[in-house]
Formats: C-alpha cells, sequence, structure tokens
C-alpha cells in the first residue's frame, strides 16, 4: 500500500489522512495496533454519502484465541484544516462487540478534498469466557497478565526448590518430590488418590513406574506450568500415556495434534496403535490416510506384515477396507 494507507496511531486514538476521494471510490487502510488487535479503516464514496468503517482483524483458526474486542469509541471526520476546519462528530458507540462485520459510519453527504477520519477509543473489552462481566484490557489486561507470569514462576519455583512439598512421585528410575494440592487441582485421578484412604494417601508416594525419571519431570513440568517444547517433543508419547491415564485433557489434546504434524513412514503404524488405543481421532484418520490415500502401505511390506501380526483386528479391517475402497474408486 501507498503512504496515502498509513494510519497514524496511539495507544487510544488513530487518524487516517485521505486524499481526494472520487466519487465511486473505496480506499482501505494499512493495519495499525491498538490494544490486542489489529484494525483496520475503510472509506467509500457514492454520489449521496461517505461511508466509514473500523473493523478489528479477527482470525477463524482456532490457534488464535484473541477474542472479538467490545468497543466503546468516538470517531470523528476532520474536513480540510485549521483554520478553516470543519468537524463532524458521531454521537459515540458504546460497548459494541466488533466482530467482521465491524462498525459502519454513513454520512448523509459528500465529502469533497482532502480530510482526516478520526478514532478515539474510549475503553476495549474482552468477554469473560466463564459469563461474567466483560473486563477492560487496559485496566486488567495487564494486570492478569502480571499475575498469571508471577503465579507461574511461583509454581515453578515450588517444584524446582521442593518448598513445602508433602508428596513423593516415584518414576521408573528415581523420585520427584511435588505438591497434593497442586497435583490434585490439575487431575481427577489425583484427587481422588488423595481425598480417599488409598495406600497413596497414607504413604505419601504416588508411584509412577511405566515412566522414566526425564519423563515424570517432563510430566510434572507440565502440570506446574514450566514445560519447555523441546522436552513435550522429546517425551510426547510417554506424556500421552501420562495425560490418559490421570485424565489430563487438555495435555492429551497438545499431544494429540502434535503427533498429526510428523507421520512418516517410521512412526505411522506406532500412532495408528496409539490412537486406538488412547481414542484419538484425528490422529487415527491421519494415519490411515497417510498409509491408503497416499499409497505407503505398499512401501512398508515387511513393517506391515509385522505389525498384522499384533495389531488390533479392527485397525487392520479398516485398513484393508481402506485399500479396496481405493483399489475400486480406480
Amino acid at each position: 500500500m501507498s503512504d496515502g494507507a498509513r494510519v497514524e496511531a496511539a495507544p487510544r486514538l488513530a487518524q487516517w489522512r485521505v486524499d481526494v476521494l472520487p466519487c465511486y471510490t473505496y480506499r482501505k487502510s494499512e493495519p495499525f495496533r491498538i490494544g490486542l488487535w489489529n484494525w483496520y479503516l475503510s472509506v467509500e464514496r457514492n454520489n449521496k454519502q461517505t461511508c466509514v468503517k473500523v473493523f478489528a482483524e479477527l482470525s477463524n483458526s482456532a490457534k488464535n484465541t484473541t477474542p472479538a474486542p467490545i468497543a466503546s469509541f468516538i470517531t470523528k471526520l476532520l474536513i480540510s484544516f485549521p483554520p478553516n476546519q470543519k468537524t463532524i462528530v458521531h454521537p459515540g458507540i458504546f460497548d459494541k462487540p466488533l466482530k467482521h462485520d465491524g462498525f459502519v459510519w454513513a454520512i448523509d453527504s459528500t465529502v469533497t478534498g482532502r480530510f482526516v477520519i478520526e478514532i478515539e477509543f474510549l475503553d476495549l473489552k474482552i468477554a469473560d469466557p466463564s459469563g461474567g462481566e466483560p473486563a477492560s484490557i487496559w485496566a486488567s489486561h495487564q494486570i492478569k497478565q502480571s499475575s498469571d507470569n508471577t503465579a507461574l514462576s511461583s509454581l515453578t519455583r515450588m517444584l524446582q526448590e521442593s518448598i513445602l512439598t508433602d508428596i513423593t512421585i516415584n518414576a521408573a528410575d528415581g523420585s520427584i518430590m511435588a505438591h497434593r494440592a497442586i497435583l490434585a487441582s490439575r487431575s481427577p485421578v489425583f484427587r481422588s488418590m488423595f481425598s480417599h484412604n488409598l495406600k497413596e494417601k497414607e504413604l505419601s508416594t504416588v508411584d509412577i513406574s511405566d515412566m522414566s525419571l526425564e519423563a515424570c519431570q517432563a510430566f510434572l513440568n507440565y502440570i506446574y506450568g514450566d514445560l519447555r517444547s523441546e522436552e513435550f517433543l522429546t517425551h510426547r508419547l510417554a506424556l500421552l500415556r501420562a495425560a490418559d491415564k490421570y485424565d489430563i485433557c487438555d495435555l492429551k489434546e497438545a499431544c494429540h495434534e502434535s503427533l498429526l504434524e510428523d507421520i512418516d513412514t517410521k512412526n505411522v503404524l506406532e500412532r495408528l496403535q496409539m490412537a486406538h488405543l488412547y481414542r484419538l481421532p484425528k490422529l487415527k484418520d491421519g494415519c490411515l490416510r497417510f498409509l491408503v490415500d497416499f499409497r505407503k502401505v505398499y512401501e512398508m511390506h515387511d513393517d506391515f506384515k509385522v505389525f498384522l501380526q499384533t495389531a488390533d483386528r479392527d485397525i487392520i479391517a479398516e485398513i484393508f477396507q481402506g485399500v479396496l475402497t481405493t483399489w475400486n474408486g480406480r
């Protein structure tokens, strides 16, 4: 875009200078950042009206969790420049959810010559996921972010420095000290262990003998909010088993999504078994598609022969059904 599309922005104020706008013309600004969002302005003119639009850039991606803004703002049209400046002011917008359609201001007059579109944000809020009152990002977002960071840092120190630990986790090749309350808050299985008269409560120990010490450390790091990405990738199969065993749904889903991303001929059969065992439908479909639709099953004759001797019959049936369907569709 040209310089004429650039918007001057301050923390709550934005101005877009528009040169001559011929009749039946549409223009859109470059993005500008205010609050948590990238914003755009656009203007369109016909022989009766000038229409100004304000909208935020919203993503349809499941990975982008930034909610739509709930905005309060005043919009102005500054026509010409001082000392002969004329200003048209919109009455104001208050607590309006700005979704993909944004806000449109239709001015019943045509604007000639140069002008400035000004938007002053009085407040920007986001909805409360739990259904409470929307909260201002300027009043609460920074406080919440700071609070969250401090809490995570404190939890990390509690685990790393064994601060007031009260439970021992016995892995296959070592042990780690942890905290009952934190484990119970993240896993209903741990909560049940510590709430009833089971040996874990009586002995203050939990045996996780099917995990190595390193994998168990990664598991606890996730629970305490301090799992690094390389640690996750190294131990994700063990983390998947632990997530399923201890009913930690968010960790299980993170492993599920990650295992979908690097299916190849070396791991597809193992992952297909895991998808069946741990009820991971997307991973199962991804493996079957890799084997059947991309015909990789024909390149893996020896490995597939071994797989047939131990695999669940339902999985084998699905593979052969897919192969037959593919052949019949040729």
